[in-house]
């Protein structure tokens, strides 16, 4: 394979939510996480789990499946969570994912990467980037830039100055939640 044609390759995180498996540009990935403590913060949607504690850091946990119009599930020992950069207006925002289970990175050819159905998906298809195959199985490619909406990532920020950061708002107010 030429060295053009290995700079084009993509890779990409899959992982489920329910029977589906979906796809994230692994540049967006920053680590994988077995499921941790969640502290629930009171008064935010109800798709943002809390925060969880990463190096001394509060990170906002997004629970995928309901952000994505799904029906809520029990945790397992499957359950993870994908640290993601999200991209938006310029300016980057870190935050975790929950996933029911991780499974692999793969590549995929851009060409063999479909355009994302018009309609029929169950999810938003502002949210899909294409559609991929891996054997027999599709695969629904996430932009996990166009999932938050401005507000909802202001929201995001605001539970990052939690514990001590930049904001140093009290943490009085939050409620520990166990996995």
């Amino acid at each position: 394979m030429s060295e053009n044609a290995l700079k084009d390759i993509n890779q990409f995180l899959t992982f489920t939510l329910g029977k589906e498996i979906f796809a994230l540009d692994i540049g967006t990935v920053r680590e994988v996480l077995e499921l941790t403590s969640i502290t629930k913060i009171p008064r935010t949607p109800e798709f943002m789990r809390g925060v969880i504690n990463l190096r001394g850091h509060a990170v906002p946990v997004v629970d995928m499946r309901l952000k994505l119009g799904m029906s809520k599930s029990e945790d397992t020992v499957d359950t993870c969570i994908i640290i993601v950069e999200i991209e938006f207006d310029g300016e980057y925002t870190v935050m975790g994912a929950l996933v029911d289970s991780v499974r692999e990175v793969f590549e995929m050819m851009p060409d063999s990467i479909e355009a994302a159905p018009k309609m029929g998906a169950a999810i938003n298809a502002e949210y899909i980037k294409g559609m991929g195959r891996q054997n027999e199985q599709f695969i629904i490619i996430i932009d996990i830039n166009k999932i938050f909406s401005a507000e909802e990532l202001a929201i995001a920020k605001e539970m990052t100055n939690l514990k001590g950061g930049p904001g140093k708002a009290p943490v009085e107010e939050a409620v520990q939640v166990t996995a």
